[in-house]
């Protein structure tokens, strides 16, 4: 059985599909401490990067790893809201799924940590 939020097509689609994600991005702002942390050290980051990148690989990658602290983020607060959306009971396997959206989040940050470090210190 398909959704019934299903069914539009073509433009419509695209257009509906991007207020929807600006949706979300408002509503991670507005509920999400730390997607509005990392958002904030992203606008830092981004323009250091550009100073700081050689070349434009270096630039690509040093930006390409900010931006997917915040797509993990994003991914992650999914998670934790679906999850206490089913039930704010403890349950081993919701603590399990936040834990893992966690340290999802925890790899991009060390992913960050390298990439710069590499770039930086080549």
């Amino acid at each position: 059985m398909e959704s019934p939020f299903k069914g539009k097509t073509g433009l419509r689609r695209v257009w509906n599909a991007f207020h929807y994600s600006l949706d979300g991005l408002g509503a991670a702002w507005r509920h999400e401490d730390a997607f509005r942390q990392e958002a904030l050290l992203t606008l830092l980051m981004v323009p250091l990067a550009l100073w700081l990148g050689e070349n434009a690989v270096e630039r690509v990658l040093m930006i390409g790893s900010v931006l997917l602290v915040l797509i993990v983020e994003l991914m992650n607060s999914a998670v934790e809201a679906t999850v206490d959306r089913v039930s704010l009971e403890r349950h081993p396997l919701a603590k399990r799924a936040k834990d893992v959206g966690s340290a999802a989040v925890m790899v991009a940050l060390i992913n960050v940590a390298v990439v710069w470090g590499l770039v930086l210190l080549g």
